[in-house]
């Protein structure tokens, strides 16, 4: 299904979107579910990877495909791992084969883990039979990929002696090991990070509890370019808190910087965003090391912009859906940009022009699709393969019609 998009009349009114729950947060929390029944979730997230990691947790026996789901490969390798009597083949899409998951899987084994690779030795698909580890202490890399940290974290709980986690380098994403500790704490789980060391208690049981999921941060990203690329559009986006859990919600002061203001109303945890007026810079520099996935929707609305950026700290792109440095290079040039990248950084060069009529490929990756999509209001464009944003923001084209992007679709090929 491919998308074409134009801008037909901004609302005049402020509109209002409820944006589901985190992605990040509910993975987290059905793991931690799994193991404590007695946890109960609100406003779980409808994205497909919460809804294949949901599914997966439960299958003991068997094949358990993820299909393009990244983290629930990872959590879900952990998982079954700790999980005496599973017995699961781990698998996942063609791109999902091409991830590297030797790092994880190098510590899990460290732990006492039986985990056999099927065919490619460091990946995808994975053989495992879980069984009670015993060995509470392991080293990581943790310049590669946080969730390979926070998927050790969440089955600490599980082992006898809980588990102390040596990091090794630079952490990246740091905001979402932060996240996994502070959802621990919250369900009653004793847990400390501390230089370049984490440890998280045992607990054979939690007391009841209900934890309320905060709406996803990541996806309120595609309404911050909506708003910095019009020139008066008013959105209101729930359910919000200023005392977030989630490391995109930097979102607030990186768009400052285009232009966008976060009003957040406590009472009714919802954030309003208008536009100001302010003089942009020549050039937007960011180190994006803790929040990645904010990199493409930057990048675009800088192009929309007609500034340009240097963007830095994105050394994990290239494992994600897609690499996604060269994604951006590629799509931003048919746009009529210039682009340089290499393996940790972006430049975009102050653009003069932006060419009409594009078609977008997404290349299997969700953020492909919704970064592109704000430059509607700039210009006609397509988005090709635009179905794949279900896989975080299933109703995000609904969405984007309320704040005025018309979407027609058709099943042409690409």
């Amino acid at each position: 299904m491919n998308a074409k998009l134009k801008n037909v009349s901004l609302p005049s009114e402020n509109i209002k979107i409820n944006i589901c729950g985190s992605k990040s947060e509910s993975n987290r929390l059905l793991v931690l579910q799994a193991e404590f029944p007695n946890i109960a979730i609100e406003n779980l997230s409808d994205s497909d990877d919460t809804t294949v990691l949901k599914k997966g947790i439960k299958v003991l026996e068997g094949t358990v495909n993820v299909h393009h789901a990244g983290t629930a490969m990872r959590f879900l390798t952990a998982y079954f791992a700790a999980k005496k009597g599973a017995d699961v083949l781990l698998t996942g899409s063609q791109r999902m084969q091409e991830r590297p998951i030797e790092i994880l899987v190098n510590a899990l084994r460290k732990l006492g883990a039986d985990i056999e690779y099927v065919q490619n030795e460091g990946f995808p698909p994975l053989k495992i039979k879980g069984k009670n580890l015993q060995e509470n202490e392991v080293t990581i890399k943790s310049e590669v990929s946080s969730q390979y940290i926070s998927a050790l974290m969440l089955i600490a709980p599980m082992l006898p002696a809980g588990l102390k986690i040596s990091l090794e380098g630079k952490t990246t994403s740091l905001p979402y090991i932060e996240m996994t500790l502070q959802l621990l704490k919250k369900i009653g789980v004793t847990g400390n990070f501390s230089g370049n060391s984490i440890e998280v208690s045992s607990a054979k049981n939690i007391e009841d509890v209900r934890m309320n999921v905060e709406s996803d941060w990541s996806s309120a990203s595609y309404f911050y370019s909506l708003v910095a690329l019009s020139e008066n559009l008013q959105v209101t986006l729930g359910s919000f808190s200023e005392e977030s859990l989630q490391g995109d919600a930097a979102l607030a002061k990186l768009y400052n910087l285009l232009g966008v203001e976060t009003i957040f109303n406590t009472s009714e945890k919802t954030i309003s965003l208008s536009k100001k007026s302010i003089q942009l810079p020549d050039s937007l520099l960011l180190d994006l090391t803790n929040t990645p996935d904010l990199a493409q929707t930057i990048a675009v609305s800088c192009f929309g912009l007609g500034i340009g950026c240097s963007l830095t700290g994105l050394h994990t792109l290239k494992i994600k859906e897609t690499d996604r440095l060269l994604a951006l290079k590629t799509e931003l040039e048919k746009l009529g940009a210039s682009v340089h990248i290499d393996d940790n950084s972006l430049n975009l060069e102050k653009r003069q022009k932006i060419n009409k009529g594009i078609a977008v490929e997404t290349y299997q990756d969700h953020r492909m699709a919704m970064a592109f999509a704000p430059l509607a209001l700039k210009t006609e464009i397509r988005i090709n393969n635009a179905g794949v944003v279900s896989k975080s923001y299933p109703k995000f084209w609904e969405d984007m019609e309320k704040a005025g992007i018309t979407c027609v679709f058709d099943d042409s090929e690409n």
